[in-house]
């Protein structure tokens, strides 16, 4: 058997490998029409003025900056301590000529108002293509998540010394694998010295996805299927109860949690997190699509190597597409009402931990 058409069935048997790129640090994605209808949230006057902020980083060290906030005269980033790009309510700017780093922060202040530090979402490592910032995201309240406290990603076994040495020096402290059994085994996880390692399997105990689906309408229904057990399934809420125990008890963060992909389980983790957290369904959208960009390279690598046929047939199951993410809120709301109860009854996180983690995670 190629090696293309093994990755890809040890990705589809997990129903996890996928691609994906998502956005940069920003604020206010296009629409996706998604909504949670049992939301209930409300603006309020926040104490940071920016409305959207995005760094993005480009080709030969570059940065373009973006900015929108509201009832100030003038805006000013740094870099390192010093005055990179200035501007009014709205702008842009490209950086180039910084020194290198692991990561290079950016330190957005206008006028008035508390300011935000931000960074590029993505995680650069010669060993995984998704590990990305869980952060950098407007709620609807106006507040922003923090950026370096939270990381999500694919697999982890073929991260460098290097990429290792750069997880230990942003802080990664905490790390909860996802994975099943059999991805454990063959491919165990690497992790920064230092770091705690905790297996939350969300499909622990689980009789399913021990065969590979025969049409792309099967490998549809397979992962929506997928997604629905996570939410609904023993092992899902066991595991996510783990990880959202884990990131309210760590107040020393950063925590990391992965898959093999870092889109379908990973995907559910942020895309909950980011919801109990108070971010737009949009947003939360946008940043699971994501995914898309940030694997297409090696995904559109397997499927090259496919016959056309069996290519149609595992692309589904490479992508991570809307009702794939839809299917899981709407298995929240047949069994739990609301994603306040989903939290509570489902995860165990009551009100106090939601406030102390949306004190702990959130600024403005």
């Amino acid at each position: 058997m190629k090696k293309a058409l093994l990755a890809a069935t040890v990705v589809a048997s997990a129903l996890t490998a996928s691609l994906v790129a998502a956005p940069a640090a920003t604020a206010a994605p296009a629409s996706t029409g998604w909504d949670l209808p049992w939301s209930n949230h409300h603006s309020r006057t926040t104490s940071i003025p920016f409305t959207e902020a995005t760094v993005t980083a480009g080709a030969g060290g570059t940065f373009t900056l973006k900015w929108k906030a509201q009832g100030v005269r003038r805006v000013e980033i740094k870099a390192n301590g010093k005055v990179v790009a200035k501007g009014g309510v709205q702008g842009a700017a490209v950086v180039s000529g910084l020194p290198a780093a692991d990561r290079q922060w950016f330190d957005f202040k206008a006028d008035r108002g508390e300011g935000l530090r931000l960074a590029d979402r993505l995680i650069a490592l010669e060993g995984a293509v998704n590990f990305r910032d869980a952060g950098g995201y407007r709620t609807t309240t106006g507040q922003w998540v923090k950026m370096g406290e939270v990381y999500r990603s694919d697999a982890l076994d073929k991260l460098t010394a290097a990429d290792l040495a750069k997880l230990q020096r942003l802080g990664v402290k905490n790390v909860f694998d996802l994975r099943m059994a059999s991805e454990r085994t063959t491919g165990p996880d690497k992790v920064p010295a230092g770091a705690t390692y905790t297996v939350a399997d969300v499909f622990a105990g689980s009789g399913s996805f021990q065969t590979l689906p025969k049409s792309p309408d099967e490998a549809v229904k397979a992962m929506v299927d997928a997604e629905k057990a996570m939410v609904g399934g023993e092992g899902g809420k066991k595991a996510y109860s783990q990880v959202f125990e884990g990131l309210e008890r760590d107040r020393d963060r950063a925590v990391l949690f992965h898959c093999t992909a870092g889109k379908d389980r990973t995907g559910w983790a942020n895309a909950a997190l980011l919801t109990a957290l108070g971010v737009p369904a949009d947003t939360v959208m946008a940043d699971y699509l994501a995914s898309n960009d940030y694997r297409r390279a090696a995904n559109d690598a397997i499927l090259s190597h496919l016959p056309a046929p069996q290519a149609a047939v595992y692309k589904p199951m490479l992508d991570v597409r809307a009702e794939y993410l839809n299917s899981g809120y709407d298995e929240v709301k047949a069994e739990y009402g609301t994603f306040d109860h989903y939290l509570k009854d489902g995860l165990g996180v009551d009100a106090r931990e939601l406030k102390q983690l949306k004190k702990d995670l959130l600024v403005g």
